[in-house]
């Protein structure tokens, strides 16, 4: 084949042009490095309307509990009911620890205080997502405990060992202060459980020397709009709150469930840390099925932050739903 002057000088201009493009890319500098990765969270806060209530969940931190404190179940099924969830548990099941703040428009109050230093690195950072959420620790002036656990309570005090709320009325049930600061019972407690009842009595004993720690009954009122229900057997005293404003409910539970993917569908499974585990089964699975009926949501201090959302009943026992993220809305 006979190639034409003119079509070879075409060829030889592409080549050129094409020759031409690849050493400009080759002389195109490197894209820059991104930035190292910031390894942080966001702040551990989360809104939530109940009425005309505003409900902040507050991160406090997690901890890693053993599976083997579930007592009542097989390993392998406790296991396998986990692994159904992607939860891990080679260190520890990571779990959290919430508290929540309630402003009902004319009282700012705290159901638990978290844990300050008492579990270590993971937890105790209830007080600085007080402040991220927009709030001084001094305008607290009510705090609820559901019971007088440390990742409970510990964070009523500073890291200077002074009260985190100045401001603030602490109230516990009296069977839980009966038990837990009395020195008696902890004197005759197993050595490793005496640590939990000396951290309670450090915690509220600048409450008590200011007169600013009280204990109520059952069936006394505390606050307007939050009712008591007892919910004794993880501790004498654990109880809940039930915040009503308008037809809007929400329990603020503390330490129903420690294990979501096991203890919704088998209620009939304890934890080791129970103070009368055959109490804490019978009330979990009465205030399942109390909550199931009436559609209450639900604020859990140990399900996965910010661990808010309801309970639906199953062929199976229950199951959790968790809320959305979204807007504030309390027309839902």
């Amino acid at each position: 084949m006979t190639i034409r002057p003119a079509f070879s000088r075409q060829l030889l201009s592409v080549a050129l042009a094409l020759a031409s493009l690849g050493a400009g890319m080759s002389a195109a500098p490197a894209l820059a490095a991104p930035p190292a990765q910031l390894k942080t969270q966001v702040p551990g806060f989360y809104r939530y309307a109940v009425g005309d209530f505003e409900v902040t969940a507050l991160y406090d931190g997690y901890v890693d509990l053993d599976s083997k404190l579930l007592k009542g179940m097989r390993a392998q099924q406790i296991q396998s009911l986990m692994a159904r969830m992607f939860m891990q548990d080679s260190k520890g099941v990571q779990t959290a620890v919430n508290a929540y703040l309630v402003h009902t428009g004319e009282r700012l109050i705290l159901v638990d205080a978290g844990s300050a230093s008492c579990f270590g690195p993971t937890l105790g950072r209830v007080l600085e997502n007080v402040r991220a959420a927009g709030y001084a620790p001094e305008a607290v002036d009510t705090v609820l405990l559901t019971h007088m656990h440390p990742d409970h309570m510990c964070g009523l005090l500073g890291a200077d060992g002074k009260p985190a709320f100045t401001r603030a009325t602490v109230w516990a049930a009296q069977e839980d202060a009966d038990f837990w600061l009395s020195e008696k019972i902890a004197a005759a407690a197993p050595e490793g459980n005496q640590p939990f009842f000396r951290m309670a009595r450090e915690a509220v004993a600048p409450y008590q020397a200011a007169g600013t720690f009280r204990t109520f009954k059952a069936g006394e009122a505390i606050v307007a709009g939050v009712s008591v229900l007892p919910t004794h057997g993880h501790t004498p005293g654990h109880s809940s709150y039930l915040l009503t404003s308008g037809t809007q409910k929400l329990l603020v539970w503390g330490d129903i469930v420690h294990n979501h993917a096991v203890q919704f569908m088998h209620p009939e499974v304890s934890l080791e840390f129970d103070t009368d585990q055959k109490k804490a089964i019978a009330t979990r699975k009465a205030l399942f099925a109390q909550a199931a009926k009436a559609g209450w949501g639900i604020a859990g201090a140990h399900l996965p932050f910010p661990g808010l959302g309801r309970i639906r009943k199953d062929a199976q026992g229950y199951a959790w739903v968790p809320v959305e993220f979204g807007p504030i809305r309390s027309d839902r």
